[in-house]
């Protein structure tokens, strides 16, 4: 997405220096009537993020310029294109784009995803900025030797990375279709796909009309995964990390019924299971994990320091457990 950003003359705000400003976007520039050259009144929302409230109209400068959306992208220079229904602008290049190959290796090596330790940031900005990673598969090709150059990279640190990549060289087929940062495809309708199809081939293979028939997936989800296993890079990307030694795990199997058709959501610090464990149990057990509170909620499942969710849940009147009591509800 091509974010507008607010750069400021320095400002103390909240405990912090603040010279940069979100502007969301830019029907939100058009709506507040900010312009370039304006003096404005910055917060920072939710006591962390740095925006602009409003321009101070009585303080603009007679040269003060509106703000005109870029049509090329700052990066790689391809096109934008802005969506009838959304509100970003966003680039068109895809992995040719080597901002978009920066996110799309940091979605990957994400905990949720193939869970790659060591794989942060600016190990990812210098292996983009080096050309030596263009694609996920391409981290397969990185050594020990390899990477030992780089800034911040010690023999031992470039020796748990490799071992980290190694590691992600067998995972669970949601977890690999997670990673591959395909729109609208959160972590539930990555396992979902995986549970319904089975295998890599099978989702590669499917038309809109089969993806339809996956539990949760409307026509705006169905039509992104089918532009996705369309576009014949994304299929050579699959094929590359298939001759890397990149195997799928057999698909998490469910080993009971007893919350099928049950929908959960899981809110603050349970007292000794993690979200991820408590998220697994659940779905073995035949039920669903989301991450929003509405009325076809079946429970909220509330630790400590629970917040808006559990409000929202008491709201809609959604039943709320504990760790216990959910424990109970598994026959455990």
């Amino acid at each position: 997405a091509i974010t507008p950003v607010a750069r400021l003359k320095p400002v103390f705000v909240g405990g912090v220096t603040v010279t940069n400003a979100t502007l969301h976007n830019e029907d939100e520039i058009r709506r507040k009537d900010v312009r370039i050259g304006d003096t404005v009144v910055v917060r920072r929302a939710g006591d962390v993020i740095p925006e602009v409230l409003r321009p101070v109209p009585e303080m603009r400068p007679a040269d003060a310029r509106q703000f005109v959306m870029v049509t090329q992208c700052p990066v790689c220079g391809s096109a934008v294109e802005r969506l009838p229904d959304e509100a970003a602008t966003r680039c068109t290049g895809g992995l040719f784009c080597a901002a978009q190959r920066k996110q799309s290796l940091l979605h990957a090596a994400g905990r949720k995803a193939l869970d790659i330790e060591g794989l942060g940031e600016k190990l990812i900005d210098q292996l983009v900025d080096l050309d030596w990673v263009r694609s996920i598969a391409d981290l397969y090709a990185l050594s020990v030797e390899k990477v030992m150059g780089l800034e911040r990279m010690g023999r031992k640190s470039a020796e748990n990375l490799i071992a980290a990549i190694e590691k992600s060289k067998h995972m669970e087929l949601s977890r690999i279709v997670y990673a591959l940062g395909i729109r609208h495809v959160g972590e539930t309708t990555a396992r979902d796909l995986a549970r319904y199809f089975g295998s890599l081939d099978a989702l590669i293979a499917a038309d809109e009309a089969a993806f339809l028939q996956v539990s949760d997936v409307g026509p705006v989800v169905a039509e992104s995964l089918r532009s996705f296993f369309a576009e014949p890079h994304n299929i050579a990307v699959l094929d590359a990390l298939r001759a890397a030694g990149v195997t799928v795990k057999l698909p998490e199997s469910v080993t009971s019924t007893v919350l099928q058709g049950k929908t959960f959501v899981l809110t603050g610090t349970l007292p000794t299971l993690t979200r991820d464990q408590a998220g697994k149990l659940i779905m073995e057990a035949g039920g669903k994990v989301s991450g929003s509170v509405s009325k076809k909620t079946s429970y909220v499942v509330a630790g400590e320091e629970a917040g808006s969710k559990l409000e929202k849940a008491r709201e809609l009147s959604v039943p709320v457990l504990d760790e216990a009591g959910l424990l109970t509800l598994l026959g455990q």
